[in-house]
C-alpha cells in the first residue's frame, strides 16, 4: 500500500520497510483515526446505580430482506430468549435490519459483542433456508444511552421506522415490534 493510500503524501516510488518500520507507520495510522464520542460495542459500567441502555442496530448481510416474517421474527426473539446475558427491552425488525434496546443482565455485565454472537448463531442454526446463510453483517452499530429521555426520543425514531420506508401507514400496524423487557432508567 502506498504512503498516498492511506491518505499521505503522493510519491512515485513507495517507501519500503526498511526505510519506515510498521511501528513509526502504526501512530501516523492511529493520528488519522477520529477519536470516538461513544465508547465502542462495551461501555464501561460507571459505579452507582446508573443504568447502562444500549441501542442496538444490527444489520442483514447484504442488506437482503429476511427478517419481517413471522418465522425470522420468532426465531430472533427466541434467540434472545436464549441469550440471557443480555435482556432486550423495545425492538422493531425491519426486513433488512433490527433496531433494538438491551441492558446488561448480569453484573458484572458479560461483553455485548460476545452476546449479540450468541443471538445472532442461534438464530442462524435455526434459519431453515440455508441457500440464505450467511444472514448477518459481521459488525453492529451500539450507541450507550446518557439519560432517561434517549430512550423515550430514539424509540420515537425506531418505532417509526416501518412508516419511513413505506411498509404500513400506521405504527401500529407494524406486526414486527414489540418489548420483551421494560429497561428503566436509574440516576444513581
Amino acid at each position: 500500500m502506498t504512503d498516498s493510500a492511506l491518505g499521505g503524501r503522493s510519491s512515485a516510488t513507495p517507501r519500503s520497510h526498511t526505510q519506515e518500520t510498521q511501528s513509526s507507520l502504526l501512530p501516523r495510522l492511529k493520528a488519522r483515526r477520529p477519536e470516538r464520542k461513544i465508547p465502542a460495542h462495551f461501555p464501561p459500567l460507571d459505579s452507582g446505580f446508573r443504568s447502562v441502555i444500549i441501542y442496538l442496530t444490527v444489520c442483514v448481510q447484504q442488506k437482503k430482506p429476511l427478517l419481517a416474517n413471522r418465522t425470522a421474527a420468532r426465531l430472533i426473539v427466541e434467540a434472545w430468549g436464549a441469550a440471557t446475558f443480555w435482556c432486550v427491552g423495545r425492538y422493531v425488525i425491519m426486513p433488512d435490519h433490527i433496531h433494538l434496546f438491551c441492558g446488561p443482565n448480569t453484573f458484572p455485565a458479560q461483553p455485548l459483542k460476545k452476546w449479540i454472537a450468541c443471538w445472532k448463531n442461534h438464530v442462524t442454526r435455526e434459519w431453515t433456508n440455508r441457500s440464505q446463510v450467511p444472514i448477518w453483517q459481521r459488525e453492529f452499530w451500539d450507541c450507550q444511552l446518557r439519560r432517561a429521555e434517549s430512550y423515550e426520543e430514539k424509540w420515537q425514531y425506531v418505532k417509526n421506522n416501518p412508516v419511513r420506508h413505506g411498509y404500513v401507514s400506521r405504527v401500529e400496524d407494524w406486526p414486527y415490534q414489540g418489548e420483551l423487557n421494560v429497561l428503566e432508567w436509574h440516576d444513581r
